[in-house]
């Protein structure tokens, strides 16, 4: 039986195809599918938007290297966040959510599902006395994100699905930061892992997605149902990026954590840096968590910069090699400004992020290079 990850994510519904022998899926560019009669489909294919052969091959895959039962792709992580709560919650219900949720997660909530009906509450996730506080009869899931998006907050998954599945909600876990290769949330004890399959998943800043992988199967069947009903599915070209971006998962990720934790040790000596957000330092306030549940620490690296806001812009300005712009997860590494960038929708709402903020993404770079930028960018 095969359990390596690398393996999995290299093999894992990736079987040649039997008509050529190709060892790797096609792009199957298709709408719909010649049946065997009325009623009678030819390898359960009828329809793209219902499934198509090169999503399924991505979602088996997703599945696998999750170690979940049903695995999902959308056309981004937020139509897989919002398929979700629509499937499983209903007007009236209440969603606990992070205290520094992710801008667009923050924003969905806010301004859309709010508009459907449906309640929330942000709660810094670290604090379990805060999050059973917050707990009610009509909560329906905690949303966990962890690390988190900017602030690389570290949330207990075990405890918070202890807390969830005492109160018969759903634990959902956002899994974008760390990925598959360095955390397994349905093991320990998640009920769904979202991922935005744009960032490290993906890897290569060429594609759009999301995905959604379910530990239930009946869950999974139920979200696969909403899911062919809304509409949101990953195109069979995004499906095979993303795919492709897999197979290097593992590899990627371990030089990802290999240059942050070379930039962090840069950052934490500089006397323009006033603080350092990173889980694998010992002094952070999850990193005995994070230690637990994670392999290794990750790409993701925040600080904050002596002189404020304008002078946390300028570290983003004048940086080169770091790429200003949003997104994160690929190869390259990005260099941005939370608070005027990514989360700006969270401007002025309990969620706002410090004005002094900087997030890198630490690409795959020559590390020496990487180290010589951000002395000269922070002169």
């Amino acid at each position: 039986m095969i359990e390596g990850f690398e393996t999995l994510a290299i093999h894992a519904g990736q079987e040649a195809d039997p008509r050529t022998g190709a060892v790797v899926p096609p792009i199957y560019a298709v709408s719909t599918y010649k049946q065997d009669g009325v009623g009678g489909l030819r390898s359960g294919y009828e329809y793209s938007r219902s499934a198509n052969p090169t999503r399924t091959a991505l979602e088996e895959c997703l599945a696998a290297i999750e170690g979940g039962t049903r695995g999902l792709a959308f056309a981004s992580g937020l139509a897989a966040e919002d398929t979700l709560m629509r499937t499983v919650c209903k007007p009236g219900d209440h969603v606990i959510i992070p205290g520094d949720a992710y801008g667009g997660t923050y924003r969905l909530f806010a301004k859309v599902l709010s508009r459907w009906g449906l309640q929330y509450d942000p709660v810094p996730l670290g604090d379990l006395q805060a999050v059973r506080a917050a707990v009610r009869p009509e909560t329906r899931a905690i949303w966990v994100e962890t690390p988190t998006n900017p602030l690389l907050g570290i949330a207990d998954i075990e405890a918070l699905a202890e807390i969830a599945h005492a109160a018969e909600a759903l634990l959902v876990v956002d899994n974008t930061f760390a990925s598959p290769y360095l955390q397994q949330p349905l093991a320990l004890g998640a009920d769904v892992v979202v991922h935005s399959t744009t960032k490290y998943v993906g890897g290569h800043s060429d594609v759009v997605g999301g995905a959604l992988v379910t530990r239930d199967q009946t869950l999974g069947d139920e979200l696969a149902y909403h899911q062919n009903s809304m509409g949101a599915v990953a195109g069979p070209f995004d499906a095979w990026l993303t795919l492709r971006g897999i197979k290097t998962l593992g590899v990627r990720m371990d030089r990802h954590c290999d240059n942050a934790e070379k930039v962090v040790n840069l950052l934490l000596s500089h006397p323009k840096v006033i603080e350092v957000l990173y889980p694998g330092l010992s002094e952070h306030p999850g990193h005995e968590v994070a230690a637990k549940q994670m392999r290794r620490f990750g790409g993701m690296v925040s600080f904050r910069v002596a002189g404020g806001e304008e002078a946390a812009v300028e570290v983003c300005n004048r940086a080169k090699l770091f790429t200003l712009g949003e997104s994160l997860g690929g190869v390259e590494s990005l260099i941005e400004h939370p608070g005027r960038m990514t989360h700006a929708s969270a401007a002025g709402s309990p969620l706002e992020v410090p004005a002094d903020l900087v997030r890198l993404s630490v690409g795959i770079e020559t590390v020496g290079d990487l180290l010589e930028d951000l002395t000269q960018a922070l002169a």
